[in-house]
């Protein structure tokens, strides 16, 4: 009997976009694993795109599992002093979020990766450069906390998983950033690959092969994304 590799689905703003590539060599021979090209931003355009991705990348029906995370530009605050999307929106984006899951992938385990901490310190001094709007954004963990904390409670209420990325990250060095917000060096993508492929090799019960960081490190390159 001939076997039948499994597909995965990972989908997320720039912090997935940084473990991606990884994930994917890790269970290359494995599983099949696909993203889209972009950056998935905020809740609402994942509500709004996940069927277009889907087509896309010909997940279809047969989809095994979804690894996906929104959160982190959801609760940036804004120059209003508000957040881009409301913690009451981002629950019901959630919740339509799952629900347009089971209907994409009705075999589809799901897991969500909780959103990942910010250095505070360095958002603090951002505001201070002059001559960019973009300096005038910023994140709060104590935000990211409840915005986290409502993902879990809908995820796991539509029967989903949690991988916590926020607990694994929140002592981590201030090395392991490459920036206030993302993870881009040899220790932070390793710890998060390591982390996301661990979750998906329990919930399909499959092995991937142990990555060689240094090795892909040799020539650092950036992922672009908010």
């Amino acid at each position: 009997m001939r076997y039948k590799m499994k597909k995965i689905l990972l989908i997320g703003d720039s912090i997935r976009m940084g473990y991606d590539r990884y994930v994917k060599a890790a269970f290359d021979g494995v599983a099949e694993v696909c993203y889209p090209k972009d950056n998935c931003m905020f809740s609402g355009v994942v509500l709004r795109f996940l069927p277009i991705w889907a087509d896309e990348l010909g997940c279809g029906k047969e989809l095994d599992l979804i690894h996906f995370n929104a959160g982190l530009w959801d609760d940036l605050i804004m120059l209003d002093q508000m957040p881009l999307v409301s913690l009451q929106t981002y629950r019901e984006n959630l919740e339509r979020i799952c629900a347009e899951i089971k209907l994409l992938f009705p075999t589809a385990k799901m897991i969500f990766a909780t959103s990942t901490p910010v250095l505070e310190t360095e958002a603090d001094k951002s505001q201070s450069r002059e001559g960019t709007f973009k300096s005038y954004y910023r994140r709060y963990n104590k935000d990211t906390e409840v915005y986290n904390d409502i993902a879990r409670e809908v995820v796991e209420k539509h029967g989903g998983a949690i991988n916590d990325l926020y607990t694994l990250l929140q002592n981590v060095p201030s090395e392991y950033h490459s920036d206030k917000t993302h993870y881009y060096t040899k220790d932070g993508t390793r710890l998060i690959t390591e982390a996301v492929v661990s979750k998906i090799e329990a919930a399909l019960n499959i092995r991937g092969k142990t990555l060689d960081f240094d090795q892909y490190f040799k020539e650092v390159s950036e992922i672009s994304g908010q």
